[in-house]
Protein backbone atom coordinates (compact mmCIF):
# COMPACT_ATOMS: atom_id res chain seq x y z
CA UNK A 1 0.00 0.00 0.00
CA UNK A 2 2.85 2.49 0.98
CA UNK A 3 4.31 1.75 -2.67
CA UNK A 4 0.93 2.63 -4.26
CA UNK A 5 0.92 6.00 -2.78
CA UNK A 6 4.51 6.83 -3.49
CA UNK A 7 3.57 5.65 -6.96
CA UNK A 8 1.01 7.92 -7.31
CA UNK A 9 2.87 11.07 -5.26
CA UNK A 10 5.61 10.40 -7.86
CA UNK A 11 3.07 10.42 -10.72
CA UNK A 12 1.65 13.73 -9.58
CA UNK A 13 4.44 15.09 -8.74
CA UNK A 14 5.75 14.36 -12.85
CA UNK A 15 2.59 15.92 -13.80
CA UNK A 16 3.04 19.27 -11.83
CA UNK A 17 6.38 19.34 -12.99
CA UNK A 18 5.39 18.97 -16.56
CA UNK A 19 2.88 21.71 -15.95
CA UNK A 20 5.71 23.93 -14.59
CA UNK A 21 8.03 23.05 -17.37
CA UNK A 22 4.59 23.99 -19.99
CA UNK A 23 4.21 27.09 -18.57
CA UNK A 24 8.41 27.88 -18.67
CA UNK A 25 8.75 26.62 -22.01
CA UNK A 26 5.41 28.61 -23.13
CA UNK A 27 6.50 31.73 -21.44
CA UNK A 28 9.98 31.82 -22.54
CA UNK A 29 8.92 30.70 -26.51
CA UNK A 30 6.58 34.26 -26.98
CA UNK A 31 10.04 36.30 -26.69
CA UNK A 32 12.27 34.50 -27.86
CA UNK A 33 10.51 34.14 -31.25
CA UNK A 34 10.05 38.05 -31.53
CA UNK A 35 13.43 38.45 -31.09
CA UNK A 36 14.35 35.50 -33.64
CA UNK A 37 11.68 37.34 -36.00
CA UNK A 38 14.04 41.06 -35.26
CA UNK A 39 17.47 39.63 -35.45
CA UNK A 40 16.49 37.40 -38.95
CA UNK A 41 15.06 40.67 -40.28
CA UNK A 42 18.27 42.82 -39.59
CA UNK A 43 20.31 39.74 -41.42
CA UNK A 44 17.90 40.29 -44.56
CA UNK A 45 18.21 43.96 -44.56
CA UNK A 46 22.11 43.80 -44.63
CA UNK A 47 21.76 41.70 -47.93
CA UNK A 48 19.58 43.84 -49.72
CA UNK A 49 21.65 45.51 -52.60
CA UNK A 50 20.46 49.50 -52.24
CA UNK A 51 20.64 51.40 -55.65
CA UNK A 52 22.66 54.03 -56.10
CA UNK A 53 21.58 57.69 -56.97
CA UNK A 54 22.53 57.45 -60.55
CA UNK A 55 20.43 54.29 -60.81
CA UNK A 56 17.04 55.53 -58.81
CA UNK A 57 17.64 58.82 -61.37
CA UNK A 58 17.45 56.72 -64.80
CA UNK A 59 14.97 54.53 -63.32
CA UNK A 60 12.79 57.52 -62.42
CA UNK A 61 13.66 58.95 -65.83
CA UNK A 62 12.71 55.79 -67.41
CA UNK A 63 9.19 55.10 -65.69
CA UNK A 64 7.99 58.79 -66.66
CA UNK A 65 9.32 58.57 -70.34
CA UNK A 66 7.11 55.30 -70.39
CA UNK A 67 4.20 57.02 -68.63
CA UNK A 68 4.11 60.07 -71.02
CA UNK A 69 4.14 57.70 -74.38
CA UNK A 70 1.10 55.78 -72.77
CA UNK A 71 -0.42 58.64 -72.12
CA UNK A 72 0.02 59.79 -75.50
CA UNK A 73 -1.31 56.65 -77.12
CA UNK A 74 -4.29 56.09 -74.48
CA UNK A 75 -5.49 59.86 -75.59
CA UNK A 76 -4.66 59.34 -79.66
CA UNK A 77 -6.91 56.25 -79.37
CA UNK A 78 -9.90 57.98 -77.41
CA UNK A 79 -9.52 60.91 -79.86
CA UNK A 80 -10.17 58.11 -82.68
CA UNK A 81 -13.09 57.03 -80.62
CA UNK A 82 -14.78 59.99 -80.33
CA UNK A 83 -13.99 61.35 -84.02
CA UNK A 84 -15.40 58.32 -85.25
CA UNK A 85 -18.90 58.47 -82.71
CA UNK A 86 -19.34 61.85 -83.75
CA UNK A 87 -19.33 60.40 -87.58
CA UNK A 88 -21.94 57.21 -86.54
CA UNK A 89 -23.94 60.09 -84.46
CA UNK A 90 -24.09 62.88 -87.48
CA UNK A 91 -24.87 59.66 -90.45
CA UNK A 92 -27.60 58.57 -87.94
CA UNK A 93 -29.35 62.14 -87.60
Amino acid sequence: MAKNKDALKTKKDKKAAGDSAKKKKTGAKKPNRVVKYFKDLKSEFKKVVWPSKKTVFNNTGVVLVTMVISGLFIWGIDSLFVKLLELLINQAG
